[in-house]
């Protein structure tokens, strides 16, 4: 099975850690985020990975090679100008012809693919989201459910009018016709995939129990590094 991992922003929020080293290999207990994520993928079958990379793109190809040393075969994107979460995504998975997996490469995460790949079988979905619950839903985008089916996201909602306290956690299991639905060139998963694909009645949750951090800030990454368990 093949997974991709969206890897390529700078890291402008995480400054000074990525004026000389990318996000994607920022460590959390001696190892790279990604490298995390690429363990956890292993652990549930899959074994053909390609990273969407832009920002310091030939470190992170000098780090994870052709993914021997993990018993994995790991090939590259490489943005040569930002494309957006779906741009990046739609470019990473061209020839991808089976259902496969995908991340944001700033999230930590045991996601249980295993049980989220039996979900997404169960119900004929095009599209599923790993969703995890927040204490504070006032930060995210927050998901009306109707069952396992994804109706919208309510963005950053006040806690009264919140549908549900489960914000998407960057897990995403798809059909490859799935990004036809996206623009050629710079387009947003979230709003040129996501909210479309819910409008059809073909985007589905799996509900994610395990560990999830986000590290896209200073804060979010050293409370990741302090709490996350290997």
């Amino acid at each position: 099975m093949k997974a991709i991992i969206l890897a390529g922003g700078l890291g402008t929020r995480l400054r000074p850690l990525t004026y000389e080293t990318p996000k994607p290999l920022l460590p959390i207990h001696g190892k790279p985020i990604v490298e995390h994520a690429i363990l956890n993928f292993k652990k549930h079958g899959v074994d053909k990975i390609v990273l969407s990379i832009g920002y310091m793109a030939d470190k992170i190809k000098d780090y994870f090679g052709d993914g021997s040393k993990w018993g994995m075969k790991i090939s590259y994107c490489v943005e040569s100008e930002p494309l957006g979460t779906g741009g990046a995504l739609k470019k990473a998975a061209e020839g991808i012809k089976e259902t496969f997996l995908a991340i944001n490469g700033d999230n930590l995460a045991d996601f249980d693919w295993t049980s989220a790949l039996e979900v997404h079988k169960k119900n004929n979905a095009k599209l599923t989201l790993s969703l995890f619950p927040v204490e504070d839903v006032t930060q995210y985008g927050i998901a009306r459910l109707e069952g396992d089916k994804i109706l919208e996201f309510v963005e950053k909602p006040t806690p009264d009018k919140a549908p549900s306290n489960l914000n998407n956690a960057g897990g995403y299991i798809m059909e490859p016709d799935v990004l036809d639905i996206l623009p050629v060139g710079v387009s947003s998963i979230e709003r040129d995939c996501f909210e479309k694909v819910a409008k059809l009645g073909k985007m589905f949750a799996h509900r994610h129990n395990g560990q999830w951090f986000p590290t896209d800030t200073l804060e979010k990454y050293q409370k990741a590094e302090r709490e996350f368990l290997v």
